[in-house]
């Protein structure tokens, strides 16, 4: 990425209509952008999308921390997708709590948001990690290390 676009801040992390993208700069000093794929849980090319997003010319887009993408991808992830493993049985043991706490028609408590927040940030990086033994260029664990 350019010093300029660097400067700019224009990667980063979005909701964009309420699903996630990031666009990451490439080798070349331009940008990428990357959505994610609720059917397969992978990344789909999204660069037709870096101008409405950098100009926010649209109006359902929004900034995201690092650890806040994390837990959206996961969080949508968790919800949309179905398998067998250790990354699903860390999808069930979210879902376990977030029934529990809707059952009891309560916030989730101290313990349990701490919980799922550092279980996202695992099967983030599990998944993220699958995806790249798999050959998808969107893919980087990392993410989930820079913002603890």
């Amino acid at each position: 990425m350019t010093e300029a676009a660097n400067s700019l801040g224009l990667a980063g992390y979005y909701d964009y209509y309420d699903n996630p993208v990031k666009i990451v700069p490439t080798a070349d000093g331009g940008l990428a952008a990357w959505r994610l794929d609720r059917g397969t849980g992978g990344w789909r090319p999204a660069n037709d999308i870096i101008d409405e997003i950098i100009f926010a010319t649209g109006g359902e887009i929004f900034v995201r921390s690092a650890d806040r993408f994390v837990q959206r991808v996961e969080e949508e992830r968790g919800l949309s997708l179905r398998g067998e493993g250790p990354v699903f049985a860390l999808y069930e043991t979210v879902a376990a709590i977030a029934q529990q706490a809707i059952a009891e028609n309560r916030a989730y408590t101290p313990e349990e948001a701490a919980l799922i927040k550092g279980i996202r940030r695992r099967t983030f990086v599990m998944f993220e990690e699958q995806l790249q033994r798999a050959g998808d260029p969107g893919a980087d664990p990392t993410i989930a290390s820079t913002n603890p």
